[in-house]
């Protein structure tokens, strides 16, 4: 594993990804470059053990980056083609199971994405919580106009942008650019290339603010809510919310809101 000196103390020991610590945030880099950062087994497998170690530590941000011109050309072909029906499968699995972590570990989980990110590559910054881009940044689903369809990429996109928006990249596998992107809801912020690091670091700071027991109760709780009927995400969330009153970081941000001083955090 390659990590830059001065960044902070390495996680883990991988083959395909970088990961390092530097204060609170965890930073998980793609690192095949030479493949566009394409999504093959191991590399699939080494992002859900980063991912998985990043959500056991007590690190309140990750930020998911892709290392030279792309953030991520989507699943390496090279690894599918070679594939039956059963082994195509064990893949996608593998994928959904990554996508389930990003949104499953505690923290906040923000990509910086540059370059282009394409099919499984777009289907990651849609699972994000938030997502940065670089203004020279473009996303697509380009199976549908290819042989292979972006069903599972699909997914998490069709919850960011839309059913409208979705048959759009869906249907016609072209990129939209950045500024599109950001229109469309697929990232939170759109900053000139030289800024990505800056923007990510400040939008991050502001997302783990606060007690870190109550923001992951909550984005669990947000995601469990997102695709329920309106009465049964009501039901959900009352529920806990109400619990959540009784944990000491909301009894201690609330006690300190009522006497007018700066809360200390217990979590």
């Amino acid at each position: 594993m390659l990590v830059e000196a001065g960044y902070g103390r390495s996680m883990g020991d991988y083959e395909h990804v970088l990961v390092k610590r530097e204060d609170d945030t965890v930073t998980i880099t793609m690192n095949r470059p030479a493949r566009r950062n394409s999504l093959s087994e191991p590399h699939l497998r080494e992002l859900l053990a980063a991912f998985t170690e990043a959500g056991e530590s007590d690190a309140t941000g990750i930020v998911l980056a892709g290392a030279g011109p792309v953030f991520s050309a989507g699943h390496d072909f090279a690894d599918v083609a070679a594939r039956d029906l059963s082994a195509v499968r064990a893949l996608l699995r593998l994928c959904t199971d990554v996508m389930g972590a990003v949104q499953s570990v505690p923290q906040v989980v923000l990509a910086r994405v540059h370059g282009l990110a394409t099919a499984a590559g777009c289907q990651l910054v849609a699972s994000c919580d938030l997502a940065v881009a670089a203004a020279s940044a473009a996303f697509a689903l380009p199976g549908g106009k290819g042989g292979w369809f972006c069903h599972t990429p699909a997914v998490p996109v069709a919850r960011a942008v839309g059913r409208k928006r979705l048959m759009e990249l869906a249907l016609t596998g072209d990129a939209i650019d950045a500024a599109t992107a950001l229109d469309w809801g697929l990232v939170n912020r759109v900053v000139p290339d030289a800024d990505l690091d800056e923007a990510v670091a400040e939008l991050l700071a502001r997302a783990t603010r606060g007690s870190r027991a109550s923001k992951a109760l909550g984005k669990r709780t947000l995601y469990a809510q997102l695709d329920r009927p309106e009465q049964d995400a009501y039901a959900l969330a009352l529920e806990v919310m109400a619990s959540a009153s009784q944990l000491p970081g909301a009894r201690e941000g609330m006690a300190a809101f009522l006497e007018k001083r700066n809360p200390e955090w217990p979590d």
